[in-house]
Formats: C-alpha cells, structure tokens, sequence
C-alpha cells in the first residue's frame, strides 16, 4: 500500500490515493494529497478550499453521501461550480477531504 508521510507519521493511502481511514485526514494531509492530484504546487491550500473540503467531509460523516458539487458551493455560500474551479474534478475533492471512493450506482 503506498504511504505518504506527515509531521514524522505514515498515512496509508490505498492503491488509488484514497485515505485508508478517513478520520486521519487533516489540513497538512489534504495539502499534500492536492500536490500528488496536481490541484496545487504548493501547500497551504486556500482558504475557500479547505472550507470546501471540511464541508464536504462533514456532509459525508452526517449522511454516508457525496453532495453533488453544485450543492456544496450552495451549502458554503460561494460562487457556482466553485467545487471544479479549485479542485478541477469533484473526485479528486473528494480524494483530497480523505473521503472514500464514491461508488456510482448505475440504473437499467
């Protein structure tokens, strides 16, 4: 499994760069995951991104669900598709607020 180091301690990420365990996600983890996804080249993040990415986690923890992006910048009172402009692709937000692969339900 590869790892990634932060502040002297191993963060297990799975095959795909998701976090193993979710709840060992932090600012400085979600920096270097953004570097790695190649959303930014250097850390911090901004300041309206890490508000994107706590409320996202904290939607995912409520309610077991990824809100779609246009809701979240609602939900955080910013501008329309603020989720794409500074994540560039909601999978990679969600890789980066440490949350799980979404999986996608497919109908007939």
């Amino acid at each position: 499994m590869p790892v990634i180091q932060v502040e002297g301690k191993n963060i297990e990420l799975d095959a795909e760069g998701y976090l193993v365990d979710h709840e060992e996600w932090n600012e400085k983890i979600a920096c270097i995951l953004a570097v790695i996804e190649g959303v930014t080249k250097s850390c911090p993040l901004t300041r309206e991104q890490i508000k994107i990415l706590k409320f996202m986690r904290e939607y995912y923890v409520k309610f077991k669900a990824f809100l779609i992006p246009s809701a979240v910048c609602k939900n955080i009172n910013l501008q329309d598709k603020c989720v794409i402009s500074n994540f560039l692709d909601p999978v990679k937000a969600w890789k980066i607020a440490g949350l799980p692969k979404a999986k996608v339900l497919r109908t007939r």
